[in-house]
């Protein structure tokens, strides 16, 4: 095993769906599952084809209600390839004796190989190597590669290589009683004699797929013309061709694949896109090279060199590769956002939470025209949350907790149980802070960039709006002297009522009673100081915002309601500390997993809003988005007395009463214990960056990949252990480096120019790449202060926490 290949030997179906989610190959349009080649949807693979931004809705009769879904769509199965020997069976893995399998990962160069030798019934020996992309250069293109030998027979080989449009989604055991079926209409064609053409339309969304494959025969080193006999259904197309073998002979087949939508930019109709981009396709090896020649280019940006063991290696290079493959420059064209699961699989049916928090940070440093993009998402579908608000009797912009095509709810409003078989009221849509979260990563990527002409011509809106909506969700307590805000449901998700109570929400919910002022501290700082005189009048006669607004923002800054427990620890919500205690070491004792532990308490007839449990990180979300002095500041100028003496009994507390069903959870606990129990800390980072490679929520990896857990577990190691951040137009370091993790080296993106930092023990050392039109940088790190120029190089200890008394020094042309 090496920090670049994830390798899985022998078949084993209980895994197979793990498998396929960690084995997708994509490139930010497209992607497609690592199931094999030959197989269906039979309850052990789950072949899958998703793009980006591809939704549908159907409805779905359950309990007695029409419920409307919006999935991302399982599109027609491109992967369709099998063979058989003379009048043998088709080929499957169940249907021959398997001598030898493996599935290698190659994330280096965004191929996935699979290797085996099986003996069929008649005792006859074959080797088999397949190899499969989908381009990163090209996105619309995707190959695979069938090499097979002839080991110890002589006899006609038949393969099978077409498209299978017999899709439904069906990929998550939960939905299945949910309506799956969304392309209709599907219609086959022979464009020419080796390409095939399948096409269909989304139900309800109306868009038009086209997927076209080239199907070429080699035996061994030549190109032969086989005969074609063509199968042809409305949901199926294939060809069918044959060759003869001898022992040691090999056949090959070269199937290169078009996939179009009618949601493309600068293209005519689908299907004479599918077809014309296979007319002037090159061959495997060729769209192989400048794939690889792609991902090269991504990994200068994206590369994390760490010198820990090689699973953290091969883990950190993983994450990164299912980010880059879910999020690429092709995504910057699609308008889509940060899709939760990834394009890997239908868990959440491909919505858009909040994951972008998680995950943007890393891009920022590397492809800010990314993040740009995917904020652009959520301006675009401004309206609609303006819509949302003023449906509530509210005004500003109401985001959605979960968000598809056009930024509706999307939210389910009733979940199942797995454990209990029961369909549930959900609630979860109560989750408001989803608006907090866009404008935190709205105003960050202004921070982290100075992309005035973002800010100006859609940030600053959309802080604005969010933080009038916030304004008018809030209330006066005349009582209390203080704004309070009711009927929310926090990060948390197990409380989503008080106990007994018919009415849905929790109040004085303190992580989003905290950032709403946050909020409103830096809206207030938006319109009156950071935006030109003449824009911020601009925005402020548009959307009708008057100074009083604005004062009213800035009263809330100052008068919002934060509960506290009598011992300075805040409240997660008011009336927290009254709820009952759970038994924590019953509940371990009897459950080998208690991640999940809504479901468990649900399922005996209990309720979790009855009880001091979280399913992660919610209080201590506060101390992951704020610094210490943050968040005192906020604090101190709410009227409440709170030291940084205050904050690892707040850990403690909560850590003590969470049970973690959320991948986020293990990120944001190594963030905040990583000042002050760092070996906790790096429990949970070598926790969160394996979460999907080993599956640590016992099935959900199969459902698609955890994209901010993944991510968030990266951004320990640059943002929190590293201490890298850029705010203000200076680059700041501030580490905190567990030495068991070795030596970090990665690249940033710092003002459009690529920085290396090198992060060993208490050293530091920052490089500019040079160059003579490069501006000098300025890099702070403690009280020590460096401008550097291009090409030049700066050493820090933090052990000193000051310079380490060499001036810059000039770095050689080859070392960035």
């Amino acid at each position: 095993m090496t920090a670049w290949e994830l390798l899985f030997e022998g078949f084993d179906p209980a895994d197979e769906g793990r498998r396929e989610a960690l084995c997708v190959v994509g490139n930010g349009y497209l992607a497609t599952r690592g199931a094999a080649p030959e197989s269906v949807a039979d309850g052990v693979h789950y072949p899958g084809t998703y793009v980006a931004g591809c939704y549908n809705r159907v409805t779905s009769r359950i309990a007695g209600h029409d419920i409307e879904d919006e999935s991302m769509v399982n599109l027609p199965n491109w992967l369709l390839l099998t063979f058989r020997i003379d009048d043998g069976p088709w080929f499957a893995p169940d249907s021959a004796e398997l001598l030898e399998h493996e599935q290698e990962l190659d994330m280096e160069r965004g191929l996935l190989l699979r290797r085996l030798r099986f003996r069929d019934a008649r005792g006859r020996t074959t080797r088999l190597v397949q190899r499969r992309f989908v381009h990163l250069g090209s996105p619309h293109l995707a190959g695979l590669e069938t090499t097979i030998v002839a080991e110890d027979w002589s006899g006609r080989l038949t393969f099978r290589s077409g498209i299978d449009g017999r899709i439904t989604n069906a990929g998550v055991a939960r939905y299945r009683a949910l309506n799956g079926r969304h392309l209709i209409e599907h219609g086959t064609e022979e464009a020419r004699p080796d390409t095939v053409l399948l096409h269909a339309r989304t139900s309800q969304s109306g868009i038009l797929v086209a997927e076209a494959c080239r199907s070429t025969v080699w035996c061994d080193a030549e190109v032969v013309e086989p005969t074609r006999t063509l199968c042809r259904q409305d949901d199926l197309i294939a060809q069918q061709m044959s060759v003869d073998l001898t022992p040691g002979r090999q056949a090959r087949l070269e199937k290169i694949v078009s996939v179009h939508t009618s949601r493309d930019l600068a293209a005519t109709e689908p299907r004479e896109e599918a077809v014309g981009d296979l007319a002037d396709a090159a061959g495997f090896d060729d769209l192989l090279a400048t794939h690889v020649l792609a991902w090269d280019q991504v990994w200068s940006r994206y590369r994390c060199g760490l010198s820990a063991d090689v699973e953290a290696r091969q883990a950190v290079n993983l994450n990164l590769f299912h980010l880059a493959q879910t999020l690429s420059t092709h995504t910057a064209d699609l308008d889509v956002g940060v899709p939760a699961r990834g394009l890997h699989g239908e868990a959440y049916r491909g919505h858009v939470f909040w994951d972008e928090l998680f995950v943007l940070p890393t891009i920022t440093l590397r492809t800010p025209h990314l993040t740009r993009s995917l904020l652009l998402y959520r301006h675009r579908r401004l309206p609609q949350a303006r819509l949302a608000a003023r449906r509530e009797g509210l005004t500003g912009a109401m985001y959605p907790w979960q968000s598809g095509s056009n930024g509706r709810e999307e939210s389910q409003f009733m979940h199942l149980n797995p454990e209990s078989g029961r369909w549930l009221r959900d609630d979860t849509h109560l989750q408001r802070h989803i608006g907090i979260a866009i404008a935190y990563n709205v105003w960050h990527y202004y921070q982290a960039t100075g992309d005035e002409e973002f800010l100006s011509s859609f940030g600053a809106e959309m802080i604005l709006e969010i933080t009038r909506f916030f304004a008018s969700l809030a209330r006066y307590d005349h009582g209390r002297d203080r704004y309070v805000i009711r009927g929310v449901v926090g990060p948390d998700e197990y409380h989503t009522a008080y106990p007994g109570s018919d009415r849905p929400g929790i109040d004085n919910h303190a992580y989003t009673n905290i950032m709403t002022a946050w909020l409103c501290r830096v809206a207030v700082d938006v319109v009156t100081t950071v935006l030109p005189t003449e824009r911020g009048d601009e925005l402020m006669e548009t959307l009708r915002l008057r100074h009083r607004e604005i004062d009213r923002w800035r009263r809330m800054s100052r008068k919002l309601f934060v509960p506290f427990h009598d011992d300075g620890v805040i409240s997660q919500f008011e009336g927290y500390e009254r709820l009952a205690e759970l038994d924590w070491d019953d509940y371990r004792r009897r459950y080998p997993d208690i991640h999940r532990l809504d479901r468990i308490l649900e399922a005996e007839g209990r309720d979790p809003n009855d009880f001091q449990a979280s399913k992660q990180a919610d209080v201590l979300m506060l101390f992951y988005l704020l610094s210490s002095d943050e968040l005192i500041e906020i604090l101190r100028d709410l009227g409440y007395d709170f030291t940084g003496e205050q904050i690892p009994k707040n850990i403690e507390y909560y850590l003590g009463r969470t049970s973690h069903g959320s991948t986020l959870s293990s990120v944001v606990h190594a963030w905040v214990l990583a000042r002050s129990h760092r070996a906790r800390a790096v429990e949970f980072f070598d926790r969160a960056i394996v979460s999907d490679l080993h599956d640590v929520q016992k099935g959900t990896t199969q459902e698609g990949i955890h994209l901010a857990g993944m991510v968030g577990g990266v951004d320990l190691l640059q943002r929190c252990f590293a201490g890298i951040e850029v705010r203000e137009g200076v680059l700041r370091l501030d580490p905190h480096w567990p030495a068991e993790l070795g030596v970090l080296e990665l690249t940033i993106r710092y003002h459009h120019q690529p920085v290396l930092v090198r992060v060993s023990g208490r050293t530091v050392t920052v490089r500019t790449a040079p160059g003579p039109r490069r501006p000098a940088i300025r890099c702070v790190c403690g009280p020590e202060s460096v401008l550097l120029g291009p090409g030049e190089t700066v050493h820090f200890s933090t052990r000193a926490a000051s310079h380490a008394g060499r001036g810059p020094t000039p770095a050689s042309a080859d070392e960035l």
